[in-house]
């Protein structure tokens, strides 16, 4: 990692924004993501009891991912239509991974959660990943491709490239750094990890040339 870059970054937006997420023009811009809310709702509806019943669960992912406004609008319905498609047994499957994703063998839950994807061609890193972060906001990391393609060109992350082929290995190493970047600036800049990779995005935006 580039810590230059880094601190340089968090300076920058500190300029604009003295009480980072805090600051009055930045909260006008996360009250579209409602962060919140879907945490105290994805946090509920998730919980480890709730998983008693396979096909609730596999129905309320497809309605929080509708909800979310970090997933494209071309997404959406696509993930809906998959939940739609599948059979008994794949709705269990895709429960029973997700269960683990959250609550027990993560790399496990991650594999079977995206064999599922993969199975209708719909293995996008952005549907792995948005559930968890928002059950596990300071835990977890939301992977958007170009943000991530950004985020390790542009701060120097070391051992890491980029596929779209999402893979736990990938995502056991992105997340690492990125909470090892967060430990390195001002709380003000990560409430939950969503806004911090948020403030990357934004600095990319500025900084690069």
């Amino acid at each position: 990692m580039n810590l230059k870059k880094l601190k340089q970054a968090e300076a920058a937006f500190l300029a604009s924004y003295p009480q980072g997420f805090e600051d009055p023009e930045i909260r006008v811009i996360g009250k579209k993501h409602n962060m919140p809310r879907m945490v105290a709702q994805v946090q509920d509806s998730f919980a480890k009891t709730r998983f008693k019943h396979s096909g609730a669960i596999v129905d309320d992912m497809a309605r929080y991912i509708g909800r979310s406004s970090m997933i494209s609008l071309f997404e959406k319905p696509k993930f809906r239509d998959l939940v739609r498609s599948l059979n008994s047994a794949e709705r269990e499957a895709l429960a029973a991974g997700f269960s683990n994703l959250l609550h027990g063998k993560k790399q496990m839950g991650f594999e079977m959660v995206l064999s599922i994807l993969q199975s209708r061609k719909l293995a996008k890193w952005s549907l792995l990943t948005i559930l968890p972060v928002y059950f596990h906001p300071r835990r977890e990391v939301f992977v958007k491709p170009t943000t991530a393609k950004g985020v390790i060109e542009y701060f120097e992350l070391s051992d890491l490239t980029y596929r779209p082929q999402p893979s736990w290995a990938f995502y056991e190493a992105y997340r690492s750094q990125i909470l090892d970047m967060q430990s390195r600036v001002s709380h003000s800049l990560s409430p939950n990890n969503a806004a911090f990779t948020g403030f990357l995005m934004m600095s990319l935006r500025a900084l690069k040339p």
